[in-house]
């Protein structure tokens, strides 16, 4: 059992929820912001994750020079705004 002490702010933003009915309970209400948490923590990891990929791969010298990567993407964009005229 986890008891936790909210502050006065954060204490009666979960009571007007719960009054609402927009939760039917405190618990609910801190177990959905807990699964939020969870959800942001698996994305923040997934970008270090690829962050961590990116710097294998340059330290390996799989990279390409960044005027080709500029070239190819200022073509791609000037295509995609000639093609909605």
């Amino acid at each position: 059992m986890i008891s936790a002490d909210l502050g006065a702010p954060l204490e009666a933003f979960v009571a007007e929820l719960v009054k609402t009915g927009r939760y039917n309970s405190k618990s609910e209400v801190l177990r959905e912001g807990v699964r939020l948490v969870q959800d942001r923590e698996a994305r923040l990891a997934a970008v270090y994750e690829a962050i961590d990929r990116g710097i294998a791969s340059a330290e390996a010298g799989r990279t390409k020079p960044a005027d080709e990567v500029f070239d190819r993407l200022e073509a791609k964009y000037r295509a995609m705004a000639a093609a909605t005229k």
